[in-house]
């Protein structure tokens, strides 16, 4: 790897020459800027304000801008005549653990490897202390014109160096943290942790980035002249309604994810229960009268579908209760009429004798 920076590490009355090179790289899809009509490249010419000429790089200077607009020259000469110890060497004023250390403060990342072969073993002096007191060095180097802060760890076997920035570069938190008042239930932090441990650890070596791997593909086949298919942009997230309905959901789609056989996971539930003798008295009454309890949102649609089946069976019922009522009084007046039907017939039998033996009678006198 190319060497950006080359000095020394100066660890007490030590020093360790050294070469500084970057730990990282950008893998980022770059674009250039082009004319839509015929595609040709856009560039930047730096031109000057007063004369609008162009300007070549060698007559190119410094200068701060002051408040009011004023250009204070700078030169190259005035900068390095200014006293800064550390323009060829990393000064490690303090070991302190990594604990210490604001993860907003950091900044870029640089392998520290040793320049030469005298340099091994001091180099490898610092690496091992570094290694057995389980700390880091805080240290002061110039890069790019300026004094900056960093921060000296082992990684594997060798000496790496974090930038940091100032502590007054780092804001402070003002305003940002939510105003309202918000209690969180101890149910609720048990089904994050249970979220937190279900999603469990992950290996840093399989995450990768999903949209350069599209950019690079969409690159790909344009310069094979294919079209590619719009992909549907992936669903926003809504508001949460239910915070523990939206845990639950999400340690069940993580054990599913996971392929654990026992997805399913319940919230504790604390049951209510009414206070006194007149919530007694109420609930009793609900229950006689069928009343039933406000359903929830998710539920209405299917509650209010078996209450219409219920309504339903129960006017079915009725009619047909009416009509067993109708048939049976139907069938009770029947059976009256003919049972005062055989009564008559019954007592109109008697009389009608009498008056044949009273005829045969008056029939006899008067022979």
């Amino acid at each position: 790897m190319r060497s950006i920076w080359n000095g020394a590490i100066s660890f007490g009355l030590v020093s360790i020459p050294i070469k500084l090179v970057n730990a990282t790289e950008s893998r980022s899809v770059s674009f250039r800027q082009i004319h839509t009509e015929d595609g040709g490249r856009i560039r930047y010419r730096k031109v000057c304000e007063l004369d609008d000429q162009e300007v070549p790089q060698a007559e190119i200077g410094k200068a701060y801008e002051d408040a009011d607009g004023t250009m204070i020259p700078i030169t190259d000469e005035d900068l390095a005549s200014l006293p800064l110890p550390t323009t060829k060497t990393i000064d490690i004023v303090a070991f302190v653990p990594a604990s210490e250390i604001d993860p907003l403060q950091i900044d870029g990342a640089y392998y520290l490897a040793a320049n030469g072969v005298p340099a091994a073993k001091p180099y490898t002096l610092l690496r091992e202390a570094l290694k057995r007191s389980k700390k880091v060095g805080l240290a002061k180097f110039a890069l790019r014109g300026r004094e900056r802060l960093g921060m000296l760890r082992v990684v594997d076997d060798v000496i790496a160096m974090h930038g940091l920035l100032w502590p007054d570069e780092v804001r402070r938190p003002e305003g940002v943290a939510p105003d309202a008042d918000v209690t969180i239930r101890d149910a609720e932090l048990d089904l994050a942790d249970a979220l937190m441990d279900t999603l469990g650890d992950v290996d840093v070596e399989s995450l990768h980035d999903d949209y350069r791997q599209a950019v690079e593909e969409l690159i790909a086949a344009k310069a094979e002249g294919v079209e590619l298919e719009p992909q549907p942009a992936p669903a926003g997230g809504g508001k949460v309604i239910d915070l523990m309905a939206a845990l639950e959901s999400s340690v069940r789609a993580a054990k599913e994810a996971r392929g654990d056989e026992a997805a399913e996971v319940s919230a504790p539930v604390t049951e209510l229960k009414p206070r006194g003798k007149a919530a007694t008295r109420k609930t009793a009454s609900k229950e006689a009268a069928g009343t039933a309890a406000e359903p929830a949102p998710g539920k209405r649609a299917a509650r209010k579908t078996t209450a219409g089946k219920a309504t339903a069976d129960r006017a079915t019922a009725k009619k047909a209760t009416a009509k067993k009522a109708t048939a049976k009084r139907t069938t009770a007046k029947k059976a009256s009429a003919t049972s005062a039907t055989s009564s008559k017939r019954a007592a109109s039998k008697p009389a009608s004798g009498k008056a044949a033996a009273k005829k045969t009678a008056a029939r006899k006198r008067a022979s």
